[in-house]
């Protein structure tokens, strides 16, 4: 999931038919947040090094990165993902129709855990990457060994430890404070795991079981 997504595709040339479908879609439902193509072309990367492997998604959008992932996978691969949104759910089912390897479902992210252990799990940057919460993905149960993590969407850091802008007093970045929920991912004793800057504003976590 990307802010800026859709628009990010404008003026884009030889994308994979799949994904031009995908990306029509978002624009046709008018959904801004799909994938952005530098986190498309990763997922591509990361999936086509999968033979034959379960690959899961959190927050389907509109199916751009489920596009950008089945074009890459390989034949024998099995792809699911999650969308909350019925709608958006059942065009995604349409526009992934005709491949077999494909299953979109409708419903909230933890649901999808219940398909795994996962190959490759792709975690929207929203409430189930970022979020540090009551319910987060347990990556030894979320993740056969040797199986990698993605999660989107965040702003690079050059400094360490990472920290993130907050609000004080109404002005938003005028204080910093520990991004928990990066050092959560970068750190965790399960996972061996590295930032990948994708654009100047926009880099994804990438991570291995252990």
């Amino acid at each position: 999931m990307c802010v800026i997504g859709t628009a990010s595709y404008d003026g884009e040339a030889d994308l994979p038919p799949l994904v031009e479908r995908a990306v029509e879609l978002a624009r046709s439902m008018r959904f801004p947040f799909s994938c952005h193509p530098a986190q498309g072309r990763l997922l591509a990367l990361l999936a086509q090094g999968r033979p034959a492997g379960l690959i899961g998604e959190t927050g389907t959008g509109c199916g751009v990165g489920l596009a950008w992932v089945a074009t890459a996978a390989d034949a024998a691969a099995r792809l699911v993902s999650i969308e909350r949104d019925a709608a958006r759910a059942e065009a995604v089912r349409a526009l992934f129709a005709s491949d077999e390897r494909v299953e979109v479902l409708s419903g909230d992210w933890p649901a999808l855990l219940e398909h795994g252990p996962f190959d490759l799990l792709v975690l929207d940057g929203g409430g189930s990457g970022k979020v540090i919460g009551d319910t987060q993905v347990d990556p030894p149960a979320a993740l056969r060994c040797g199986g990698s993590l993605v999660i989107d969407d965040w702003t690079p850091w050059d400094s360490w430890p990472p920290r993130e802008r907050g609000e004080f007093d109404g002005v938003q970045g005028s204080r910093e404070h520990l991004d928990r929920a990066r050092l959560h991912w970068l750190q965790h004793p399960d996972l061996l795991a590295s930032e990948v800057r994708l654009t100047a504003t926009l880099s994804t976590i990438v991570a291995m079981r252990r």
